[in-house]
């Protein structure tokens, strides 16, 4: 580690601590209470399978959210690193400042202007064409709703333990009534079923690289759809037209890379990925791409549905980069009425 690590997660834990004063209570009550109860298990490193005692989470969550309600004006401070002060965004500077010291930072703005941090366990540092992929292990700061994978300018950063969490968390879902479909499908592939947690670990590992594929589709839309993109997004005062356009860039982005990436691997390993890829197309995206939807259903991802499922996301990648384009012209009321009425643009 690095002199000043103590200062420095001080730091990072407190813009973390100012972010979720400010938002995370901006879901549903069922949505914030299972993340502040995941939350609670990596603040004290309780293991995934064990349940956090009921009584102590809940005095948990109410001391603090008497924390938040204290520091909830407060200004996010700046993130001290080898005797320098960097502004708590600038993640860029802030890992050049951290080379060598095995640590990697992120921070960013994501869904709904919601500001994100976090500090981590630098485990690899690899060369991705043009990209640069960094995987973090332990985590030393973080927020409420840990973003398992985010690429920043030509940077992707992928969150093992995060990754691991919501894993868990959907395997838990789906261990409830064990239905049918992709998510099932996945599961089993890596033998939840006979031994959920080292399944869960090896799904970790095993899927690092479908949201590594994911970012640099991010990082390829972005490219095609040029910088008014983002401007569009940071300008959204409601939340129905950010969602559309986030699953539009989504869409383009695996159109683009994720499943054209997956489906060329051709290996057993690669069908477990389509599975689980699959499992987590739902919302806007999936009402978007109902196409893709019916091609998986019909024809599933073996060898007779390989080509099927290619032939549609190279249609996919015209049709969400055309939609993208109209709505860099398309003004916020325009875009929320169009998200009610996802079919009209659907594919």
């Amino acid at each position: 580690m690095i002199t000043g690590m103590a200062a420095l997660v001080n730091a990072v834990q407190t813009n973390c601590d100012i972010a979720d004063a400010r938002h995370a209570r901006n879901v549903s009550l069922c949505t914030y209470l299972l993340g502040m109860r995941e939350f609670y298990r990596w603040e004290h490193e309780l293991p995934y399978g064990v349940s956090p005692p009921r009584d102590e989470v809940g005095r948990w969550i109410a001391e603090r959210e008497a924390r938040w309600e204290q520091i909830i004006d407060e200004d996010f401070v700046v993130v001290p690193v080898a005797g320098q002060a960097f502004d708590p965004f600038a993640a860029e500077q802030v890992n050049a400042a951290l080379a060598g010291s095995g640590l990697v930072y992120g921070a960013g703005v994501g869904r709904f202007h919601k500001p994100h941090f976090f500090l981590g366990r630098l485990d690899r540092d690899d060369q991705r064409g043009e990209a640069r992929l960094l995987v973090c292990g332990c985590e030393y700061a973080r927020d409420v709703s840990a973003i398992p994978a985010a690429s920043q300018g030509a940077t992707v950063i992928v969150r093992r333990e995060a990754l691991r969490q919501w894993l868990w968390e959907k395997a838990e879902g789906w261990n409830v009534k064990q239905q049918d479909g992709a998510l099932k499908a996945a599961l089993l592939a890596y033998g939840f079923d006979a031994d959920p947690q080292a399944a869960i670990e090896r799904m970790t590992d095993g899927e690092i690289e479908t949201l590594v594929l994911h970012e640099e589709g991010e990082i390829a839309a972005g490219r095609l759809l040029g910088s008014g993109w983002s401007e569009k997004l940071a300008s959204f005062r409601g939340k129905r037209a950010e969602l559309l356009a986030r699953a539009v860039r989504d869409n383009l982005a695996d159109c683009l890379v994720t499943l054209p990436g997956l489906l060329a691997r051709g290996a057993a390993d690669s069908l477990n990925s389509l599975h689980f890829w699959f499992s987590t197309f739902d919302g806007m995206r999936r009402e978007l791409f109902p196409r893709l939807v019916e091609n998986y259903a019909t024809t599933g991802v073996g060898a007779g549905g390989t080509a099927i499922l290619r032939a549609t996301a190279e249609a996919g990648r015209s049709h969400f980069t055309a939609l993208g384009r109209r709505l860099l012209d398309m003004d916020e009321t325009a875009i929320e009425a169009l998200s009610h009425q996802p079919a009209t643009i659907a594919l």
